[in-house]
């Protein structure tokens, strides 16, 4: 259940690795809808995040003052994930120098990789620290953890957890594994889920879903009209289970004329997913389009007979709630945070991670019943509208927020 309460007007300071337009997964969305929620709400806003070639360093976006720091410097090798972070976090600390007189009530540091900023600002200011985590690195290596960086990263997810005053996880599911895996009092974890703003999945009435003036051309079919097409996207992880996907685009190739697969999303993953891809004999099928902007994302949504999230991993799963804002009947796996936002809703349909077989039927059943299809459309309309709006999100955010200044 959502915490709501009244709380006046706070002054919050948050702390992202990415935010839009630099996008690498969930995390930047998630802070973006916040932000721009909660300053709506009245709140004062700033978010601090790292350099993007497009954007200025110091801006205003819909109220909420969007900082950036230069995370190139000193200059580190790319394979060394947690200096390169570190040195980062540096950087986000010197961007406090900007905002003059201007001082937060609470700092909140969305996961792992603002760590460091988020326990010297609280310090510094002498304020709370709020901590979401979005992942954890033991979740991602199934409840295990590998020697080497992922160690490294669980104990850095350890520390934060333990330096902040009230921990947000985004759905039952971590819930569980954090208070789990890092041995935290359960009055310490809250739960607040992810949101989606419908207005920006939609495609306006009448628009032409094959245009998309001003943005790179990304060699996609963006024709009208409905077809068998199945769309998927996000980071290219192997926990993000697409190469299960392509296994049963492969046993739907003689079961559902002109089937059709589009995989949207860069990771470090992408070789081997092409080469799972050639393997399975699907490189007609299945298409790797790379980094794929909003806007034709969205169009593609308009024409795709259904989204699947075939993630063998997920915490939440917000490309669940944008496949559905865009109308777009969506299928996943039923697993973390995926199964909670589908189970019993009838807003989508559910298969077991990594069973390629079901997923198969599942897509060949929506692809033969367009009615059904329409009717899990209409649920996922009402699903989102009554719970996953990004005004909810904000109330219950602040409501933690009330929690940690007030203790």
């Amino acid at each position: 259940m959502l915490l709501r309460c009244y709380v006046r007007s706070v002054r919050v300071l948050m702390l992202s690795w990415e935010y839009p337009p630099l996008v690498v997964g969930g995390i930047a969305a998630h802070v973006d809808g916040l932000a721009r929620a909660m300053q709506r709400a009245g709140h004062e806003v700033v978010v601090c995040s790292l350099h993007h070639p497009d954007q200025p360093d110091d801006a205003v976006v819909e109220g909420v003052r969007v900082l950036r720091a230069d995370p190139a410097l000193p200059w580190l090798p790319d394979d060394d994930l947690v200096a390169r972070m570190a040195s980062a976090n540096h950087q986000l600390v010197q961007l406090a120098a900007q905002l003059g007189a201007w001082r937060p009530e609470l700092v909140h540091a969305h996961d792992w990789l603002v760590a460091w900023a988020g326990d010297t600002l609280k310090t510094l200011w002498n304020v709370p620290l709020v901590a979401t985590v979005h992942a954890t690195e033991r979740g991602r290596h199934g409840g295990h953890l590998p020697p080497g960086l992922p160690g490294t990263i669980n104990s850095i997810e350890w520390w934060l957890t333990y330096q902040a005053k009230e921990v947000i996880a985004c759905s039952q599911f971590m819930v569980r594994e954090v208070l789990h895996g890092f041995e935290l009092p359960p009055e310490k974890v809250h739960l607040v889920p992810n949101g989606v703003d419908t207005e920006r999945w939609r495609v306006p009435t009448g628009a032409d879903p094959g245009a998309d003036p001003g943005a790179e051309p990304s060699g996609l079919d963006t024709a009208k009209g409905r077809e068998p097409l199945v769309v998927a996207w996000g980071r290219i992880q192997y926990e993000k289970g697409f190469q299960v996907l392509a296994r049963a685009v492969n046993e739907l190739r003689g079961r559902v004329p002109g089937i059709r697969c589009v995989i949207a999303g860069r990771g470090t993953y992408l070789p081997e997913l092409q080469t799972q891809i050639d393997m399975e004999g699907v490189s007609d099928l299945v298409q790797l389009a790379g980094f794929v902007p909003d806007d034709e994302l969205r169009q593609l949504l308009q024409r795709a007979a259904c989204v699947v999230i075939p993630s063998l991993y997920e915490p939440f799963g917000i490309v669940a709630l944008e496949g559905m804002a865009a109308g777009a009947p969506t299928i996943v796996a039923r697993t973390g945070g995926l199964a909670e936002i589908v189970q019993g809703s009838e807003a989508g349909m559910l298969f077991e991670p990594g069973n390629h077989h079901e997923l198969a039927d599942r897509i060949a059943e929506v692809i033969a019943h367009p009615a059904a299809a329409d009717r899990m459309r209409a649920n996922a309309a009402q699903l989102l509208q009554q719970t996953y709006t990004w005004d909810a999100i904000a109330e219950a955010t602040v409501a933690v927020y009330q929690m940690a200044l007030e203790g």
